[in-house]
């Protein structure tokens, strides 16, 4: 029983599960948003299947692509591929399953959500291989987290409105802030593998100036969100928060002390998606 527990353990850390706290409020935010207040039931649980499968493959997928990089870098060696915790066919399995799920879950939501799967999972998988081209690849990441949001929307209505458009890009520019931050850890690694990034092709200085524009560029996008749905008073609270955040998860980043970036990065991060979710919430129900 324990070993059994240990191996879910294993495969749970090498999806990062514990960071779809990033994308799945978003995804809960538009489902708000598309239903006026609390989705069905059904429409919920199929959003979460879709959500986890996707993103566990899409992990699953970048772990598999990028396990000559994680076995070369020493900040990621000891990841459960590079130190042989997980095999590689493993690892496939999981991707496999992990998008066969994703599939069904479309499926069992509408015509229009299963006819998008396949671009859906394309994004996702492509997102490995940019950084190997363009240090634009936290864009295209910010992409894929951006099928969140887009995709619930899909999933409680069954078509696409402009409406939703301001918040799937305040997610774009949300990761993408977000990730310039966590790869000023590689900045040297990237240089001598010849990978991409903003913090390689700018420097640490013009990169924490870049995470912070896009981070300014999300919370804008955030404001225009509330105001095309009407949201009300504790949306706006939540705003103010979200605000905070923002301007705290900036204050422990500095070009001459990086020592805090997880912190950055994993918590801050976490609390303003949830922040966003739980005050939208709020706004519709009480």
């Amino acid at each position: 029983m324990n070993a059994a527990i240990d191996k879910v353990s294993v495969y749970l850390g090498m999806i990062k599960f514990s960071h779809s706290v990033f994308a799945l409020p978003f995804a809960f935010t538009s489902a708000m948003l598309a239903s006026s207040g609390v989705p069905e039931l059904r429409k919920i649980l199929w959003i979460v299947v879709a959500m986890v499968g996707g993103r566990s493959g899409a992990m699953g997928m970048n772990r598999i692509i990028d396990r000559k990089i994680d076995t070369a870098n020493p900040r990621t060696r000891g990841r459960e591929i590079p130190r042989g915790a997980i095999s590689v066919f493993a690892a496939v399995l999981l991707v496999i399953v992990s998008f066969v799920f994703f599939v069904y879950a479309a499926y069992m939501l509408n015509p229009l959500c299963l006819k998008l799967s396949p671009v859906a999972i394309a994004v996702l998988i492509i997102y490995s291989y940019t950084k190997r081209f363009t240090w634009m690849s936290h864009f295209v990441l910010g992409l894929a987290i951006a099928a969140a949001p887009l995709g619930a929307w899909l999933a409680v209505n069954g078509s696409f409105a402009v409406e939703i458009i301001p918040l799937s890009v305040a997610v774009i520019f949300w990761l993408a802030g977000f990730d310039v931050l966590y790869a000023l850890q590689d900045i040297d690694f990237d240089k001598e593998h010849g990978l991409y990034s903003i913090p390689k092709r700018f420097g640490i200085g013009k990169a924490i100036i870049f995470s912070r524009l896009f981070h300014i560029t999300s919370f804008l996008l955030l404001v225009a969100n509330g105001m095309i749905f009407k949201l009300g008073g504790l949306y706006w609270t939540g705003m103010f928060l979200t605000a905070g955040l923002f301007l705290y998860e900036h204050s422990l980043v500095r070009e001459d002390d990086l020592s805090k970036l997880d912190i950055a990065f994993f918590n801050m991060n976490g609390y303003i998606s949830v922040t966003v979710f739980v005050f939208t919430l709020l706004d519709y129900i009480v």
